[in-house]
């Protein structure tokens, strides 16, 4: 009997988070499709929807939502489990409008800043004028976003120990061997921990509305 549930179970899930696995069946087959490229000719393919400086300023809007549906050589399979237990709780427990909001805020917002910050680094001779062109692709600054404002989802001391870990894992490798990336994954965090506004009014898993922070 439990068996048969189980299903059930599974697609009501699915079903409250439309917007998660959607997104989840694109990486799919964009991942596939990679696969199927050569190498060269996969580089050559997600450098021109790499949210680099170079794309940046000739396709914006074009790099920032097709940047959000490939993989950079990663595998989907990971990203399955990672959207199921941070991307859908969000999605179901915020809707759809607003844990969209979160998660491409945090995309948009950490490339855009993490790329300003490489562009003034290259204005001062700190980074060489080739990283203009490099390879960048991938869903990990909404995932970091949307990661930490389920801070405010969850109860008592348990919602203090999630953000101060996700801050440390992230800062963590700015204090030895920075790069620009890992910058971005810092400013989604605390774009993310930023955007308690939109959890106002929400249920937490208790049924009571989210608290303030702090």
């Amino acid at each position: 009997m439990r068996i048969t549930r189980a299903p059930r179970a599974v697609w009501r899930y699915v079903r409250g988070a439309p917007g998660t696995y959607i997104w989840l069946g694109v990486i799919l087959f964009t991942t596939l499709a990679a696969h199927r490229m050569s190498p060269a000719f996969e580089e050559e393919f997600l450098r021109q929807r790499s949210t680099n400086l170079h794309e940046l300023s000739d396709n914006p809007v074009r790099v920032l939502v097709a940047s959000a549906m490939w993989l950079d050589g990663g595998y989907w399979l990971p990203y399955a489990g990672l959207y199921s237990v941070i991307h859908a709780p969000v999605e179901r427990w915020l809707g759809t409008a607003r844990w969209l909001a979160v998660a491409a805020g945090a995309h948009v917002l950490a490339t855009l800043i993490s790329e300003g910050a490489l562009l003034v680094a290259i204005e001062r001779g700190i980074a060489p004028r080739s990283a203009m062109n490099t390879l960048d692709v991938g869903v990990s600054y909404a995932l970091c976003g949307v990661a930490a404002v389920l801070t405010y989802r969850l109860p008592g001391l348990w919602r203090y120990l999630w953000a101060a870990g996700l801050l440390a894992l992230f800062a963590a490798p700015m204090t030895v061997t920075p790069t620009f990336t890992d910058f971005g994954h810092f400013i989604a965090v605390c774009l993310g921990l930023a955007a308690y506004p939109v959890t106002r009014g929400r249920r937490n898993p208790k049924g009571t509305a989210a608290v303030r922070a702090g």
